[in-house]
């Protein structure tokens, strides 16, 4: 490991992480509690997921991809930001107080936080670089252990504890954390499963141990995807069935998009839908294909899926793809499985047709809204939903289904609403939801269990499409709320409940360096008595002039000097945050 700086190496452990940290009761306010403001990249926080426990409506816990174990830029090529190979980045949260405060526990794995290297000016020529360690980690625990690489694309859901008479809120709950998995061995010999990326679950059902720090807490992760060679699995989600009053209560679904050959050639990427079924609390998954595996020009299949059940038990998995019968546009679809994930119906449109917001950047190789060298807008038009199932028992459940997403032209995305209330057969036209002048980005709806209140949450940029990198641009977090009912009656006039305070997102940033950095969700839940929600939020990221400079070269040539992040710029570039919203008193 390399040691260089200055600084005592004990305190900058002291500074970076000690104990549990916590975050303050402001509201928004950070949720990423243990994040330091820098270096980058121990600073970059994006991706964020919400759960919240039907059981016990005060807790609540957040996932999000979480850069603190990483590396320092310094650590090896001034000029370069590495993920560190195999330091995980699948970050949690945890709130006992509906949101008011966070707290980030600390646990032990492999670690990169303590390689610093050195701030020097001019940069001297690169130091060693990083072999991380055994150490204090702010993200899951047990993936070191198990030969493995917490990956991010965070998920998280809460449901029933299963006992020696099945599952009963009487057990207790249990928390279930999905993300992206990678393998820690880097030969063959080595591999803990086949393939680039894995979808993986975590589980707790003591999650005030596993917020004060006790890795025992949290059983080892569970790998659920059945995996090839040229296997990439992503963008998963996560939702367990939390209604007793459902035939398969219990049971927790987990959706990806499954990409063959994509690590292999830049034209042999088909993708299939996946979902995967456990009715045994996690320990074991069977796994179902949700239509063909094609990524062409007359079919694209679902991708950026979300999942969730109603109070009898019928599980909907949702996603934004192509269907010929409607010339091939995009649409947002659903699949439905009346018996507990065995089967599942045709793919059908719902929504649309939706339009991908974004140009693709020249450098990137895809959409953003922002700007030239903007973060990426990929899975926008992804549906995000939530349905009024009436959890913990279901008996007060009105099964209204709401929807998100971003779609439209690149001078004003919107935020669109749709909604059902006869279980996904008919919807709603779609309306717009978004302020005068905000350009909609990502968005999520979350639908109180009885069906009385709707909330929203939206990132969106405030400031047009940039064609420089030098005009500022503006992103801000959203939190809307509308009354809602049983029967058919319309969701009502949605109303701005918190607007977050504005950040330039030209401070945010890939590991690569060329372009800002976002991911690509926000979210939130909703009880009986308030909602909550996680959003992207850049107010403490200082913009870099002499990077936004080098980025405009890469695309406007001549090309530039490349910048060294930790000389060139303020000690906060990079510093993005996950902030957080609830109505709760």
């Amino acid at each position: 490991m390399t040691k260089l700086s200055a600084i005592p190496v004990a305190a900058i452990f002291a500074l970076l992480v000690a104990t549990t940290a916590s975050a303050a009761a402001t509201n928004p306010g950070p949720v990423n509690a243990g994040s330091p403001a820098a270096p980058f990249s121990q600073n970059k926080q994006n991706e964020p997921a919400l759960a919240v426990d039907a059981k016990h409506p005060n807790i609540l816990v957040a996932g999000a991809n979480d850069n603190i174990d990483m590396e320092a830029c310094n650590a090896g090529d001034d000029t370069t930001c590495p993920f560190t190979n195999g330091v995980g980045v699948s970050g949690v949260y945890f709130s006992f107080n509906s949101g008011k405060s966070w707290t980030q526990p600390t646990y032990t794995g492999l670690t990169a936080r303590g390689c610093l290297g050195t701030v020097d000016t001019p940069p001297t020529p690169p130091e060693p670089g990083c072999t991380p360690t055994t150490g204090s980690i702010g993200t899951l625990p047990w993936y070191f252990e198990d030969g493995l690489v917490s990956d991010g694309d965070p998920a998280v859901a809460f449901g029933p504890k299963p006992g020696a008479n099945g599952f009963s809120w009487n057990n207790g709950s249990r928390l279930y954390y999905a993300n992206l998995t990678a393998n820690l061995g880097a030969t063959r010999s080595e591999e803990a499963f086949k393939g680039f990326e894995a979808i993986a679950v975590s589980r707790t059902d003591n999650v005030a141990g596993a917020a004060a720090n006790d890795k025992n807490a949290w059983q080892h992760p569970v790998v659920i995807s059945q995996q090839s060679s040229t296997t990439f699995s992503d963008k998963e989600q996560i939702w367990a069935d939390n209604a007793s009053s459902s035939s398969f209560f219990g049971n927790v679904y987990v959706c990806w998009a499954n990409f063959i050959g994509q690590e292999k050639s830049p034209n042999a990427a088909p993708a299939q839908l996946k979902v995967a079924v456990s009715s045994d609390g996690g320990d074991t998954w069977t796994e179902h294909a949700i239509g063909g595996a094609a990524n062409n020009s007359q079919r694209n299949p679902l991708d950026g899926c979300t999942i969730r059940t109603d109070s009898s038990g019928n599980a909907y998995v949702f996603g934004v793809g192509t269907v010929s019968s409607q010339s091939h546009d995009a649409f947002e679809l659903v699949s439905i499985s009346t018996n507990g994930g065995s089967n599942w119906s045709t793919a059908r449109p719902v929504a649309g047709p939706v339009t991908q917001p974004g140009t693709v950047d020249s450098v990137l190789h895809r959409p953003v809204i922002d700007g030239i060298a903007g973060a990426r807008s990929d899975l926008a038009p992804a549906p995000s939903v939530d349905i009024a199932n009436g959890a913990p028992t279901g008996a007060d459940a009105t099964d209204r289904i709401v929807m998100t997403y971003v779609s439209g032209e690149i001078t004003k995305p919107h935020v669109y609403f749709t909604e059902s209330t006869d279980k996904a057969q008919t919807w709603s036209t779609p309306r717009t939801i978004e302020g005068a002048a905000d350009r909609g980005y990502y968005t999520a709806p979350s639908i109180s269990p009885d069906g009385t209140s709707v909330y929203v949450v939206y990132n969106a940029f405030t400031t047009p499409y940039r064609t420089n990198t030098t005009d500022p641009r503006s992103l801000v977090g959203v939190f809307l709320k509308a009354p809602s009912s049983a029967g058919s009656t319309p969701t009502g006039a949605f109303t701005e409940v918190i607007r977050g305070a504005p950040g330039d997102p030209r401070g945010s940033s890939q590991n690569n360096l060329v372009g800002e950095f976002l991911g690509d969700y926000v979210y939130a839940v909703a009880t009986r008595t308030y909602g909550a929600a996680v959003y992207n939020d850049t107010r403490a990221a200082a913009d870099c002039p002499k990077m936004d400079a080098w980025r405009q070269s890469l695309r406007i040539p001549p090309v530039g000097t490349r910048p060294a992040p930790q000389q060139d710029c303020a000690p906060t570039f990079g510093n993005s945050d996950i902030f957080g919203f609830t109505t709760s008193p």
